[in-house]
């Protein structure tokens, strides 16, 4: 039997979704899925309601948009195993042990809580990332290094953490909105439960946002922008009193130092 439900929101853009499955295919853990269809119009549903691949399969269809956080609050409620992974439907994954290495990165250290496949080891006090500690294992240019690395926060193209830590801390906050700022805040709860954040290196391709703001989203360009800057000052109100955060140790603090003043004087990092 699986422990992992992986639960993907999906809104049109069934090319994708597709090829997403068809990534997870050589996927070495079993695992069931939830897929929260949010009023596709684009075929999504038929090829749901027939689905050819071998993972037990959870369908649930909303009748319009509900937006991406109402719908994984919807998805993890849905799910029975131990662990639940939430999947952007527009991420092609290159490794068939990615979930096994996120699972590991639970089980061989229990003071992980959240793991994911990108993420920041520091926040500003406005809740902005500091972009030069981003930690990422895209396939295209990975920056992280080794196994696994602390971040403050993980994004949520991938979020894999135990049920069990969802039920305790209330899901995703809705009041976020249509897309941004759930997953800097779900990361913030769990560090709030005194649980560490990781990146894991697993590789993975990203379509990047085609969902929001392709000509079939409900939220275009503007709006969309609008949101992030509301969901971004929502984050920094909510948690000033652990802004900003770094987890980088004072040796990584002062070489990340010296190679943005090299950088900032048109020298070589050092």
């Amino acid at each position: 039997m699986s422990r992992v439900t992986l639960v993907m929101v999906v809104f049109n853009r069934f090319s994708l979704t597709r090829a997403c499955l068809e990534s997870l295919r050589p996927t070495t853990v079993p695992f069931s899925l939830v897929v929260v269809d949010n009023g596709s119009t684009d075929g999504t549903g038929e090829f749901f309601r027939k689905f050819p691949y071998p993972y037990p399969l959870s369908y649930h269809r909303n009748p319009e948009n509900l937006g991406l956080i109402r719908a994984l609050n919807q998805g993890w409620r849905l799910a029975d195993r131990e662990f639940v992974c939430f999947l952007h439907n527009d991420t092609e994954m290159r490794e068939p042990a990615w979930l096994a290495r996120l699972a590991a990165a639970m089980d061989e250290d229990p003071s992980v809580g959240l793991a994911g496949l990108y993420g920041v080891k520091r926040i500003r006090r406005n809740g902005r990332y500091a972009g030069r500690t981003i930690v990422h294992c895209l396939a295209e240019q990975p920056t992280i290094m080794g196994d696994r690395v602390e971040v403050a926060a993980v994004d949520g193209v991938c979020l894999f953490l135990r049920r069990g830590v969802l039920e305790a801390i209330g899901g995703f906050d809705e009041g976020y909105g249509f897309f941004h700022g759930y997953d800097r805040d779900l990361s913030f709860k769990v560090r709030e439960t005194k649980r560490r954040c990781v990146v894991v290196n697993a590789p993975f391709f990203h379509r990047g946002g085609g969902t929001r703001t392709s000509s079939e989203a409900p939220v275009q360009l503007a709006d969309d922008l609008v949101q992030r800057r509301e969901a971004l000052a929502r984050f920094a109100r909510r948690w000033r009193h652990r802004l900003p955060a770094d987890v980088r140790g004072a040796r990584e603090r002062f070489a990340d130092l010296l190679a943005g003043r090299s950088e900032a004087e048109g020298g070589r990092p050092l």
